[in-house]
């Protein structure tokens, strides 16, 4: 189960989410952030898997 402030603070969207449009941002939140933490769960689980690993700053440029 995701935290509920956690979805509160990412259904904030992002300048491009705006742009193209939400539905029900709470429910994209609660996507978003489900995929984010099977992705570091499945990261645990397979070290030796090539992922990169980008801070926010880095993925915006």
């Amino acid at each position: 189960m995701i935290d509920e402030e956690r979805i509160r603070d990412r259904a904030h969207l992002l300048p491009e989410e705006r742009a193209a449009g939400s539905d029900d941002p709470q429910a994209q939140a609660e996507a978003v952030l489900q995929d984010s933490d099977d992705r570091e769960d499945y990261r645990e689980t397979a070290p030796d898997l090539r992922i990169e690993h980008r801070s926010p700053d880095e993925a915006a440029s």
